[in-house]
């Protein structure tokens, strides 16, 4: 007679199938997994899988999904310690550079697995887009306190792909034998905060 299986069976089997997914996925990229392959690390009949996703593409939507919520919970959560803008910024790019650098794999699905980011992926959409959306509200609050002058949009953003652009220099290994990804990320900020200071009777700035 074949096992029932719990709720809470289908959650633990998900969770180790997206576990093993996001290592392979990050290893191997999308085309270099099947779904047999994730079959064989779990144990199991290689239509097992399929019982809990519809196909190889919903997995890695469904991790990148979980990737992203839990990066937007690392940065909120920086974030939610109060203080000044400026201060909350810092603590946000120190979440954002520990988040890349305790969860490699997770990072590396999240931005270089190539998948529309669309409607037919909701969880994904919702994700994503918070996470994304959080990452220039920073700069936000910097220019409504008058710290910068700047749009907003445009240094967020800068700041982002800066930041991006060092956990990949990092992950290849390229800082190896160069400088500290965190001396460079407050070098790079402090360039960016001066060259976006607000000047006194400047719009935008303190009066």
């Amino acid at each position: 007679m074949p096992r029932y299986l719990t709720e809470q069976d289908i959650a633990d089997f998900r969770a180790e199938l997206c576990r093993v997914a996001t290592e392979r996925f990050a290893r191997f990229g999308y085309e270099g997994v099947t779904m047999r392959q994730l079959a064989e690390a779990l144990g199991c009949s290689p239509k097992t899988p399929y019982r809990y996703f519809k196909d190889k593409a919903d997995i890695l939507a469904t991790v990148r999904a979980e990737a992203f919520s839990r990066f937007a919970d690392t940065l909120e959560a920086a974030a939610a310690g109060g203080g000044e803008p400026l201060d909350r910024a810092r603590r946000v790019g120190d979440a954002y550079l520990r988040f890349a650098d305790e969860h490699p794999h997770a990072y590396r699905i999240m931005f270089e697995i190539d998948q529309p980011i669309s409607d037919d992926h909701p969880d994904l959409l919702r994700a994503s887009k918070r996470a994304r959306t959080f990452v220039t509200r920073q700069a936000e609050d910097m220019v409504k306190a008058g710290l910068i002058d700047a749009d907003p949009l445009l240094f967020g953003w800068s700041m982002w792909a800066a930041t991006h652009g060092l956990v990949m220099l990092k992950q290849a290994g390229m800082l190896d034998h160069g400088p500290d990804i965190r001396t460079l990320a407050g070098y790079h900020g402090a360039l960016m905060f001066k060259g976006a200071l607000a000047l006194p009777g400047k719009k935008g700035g303190k009066k």
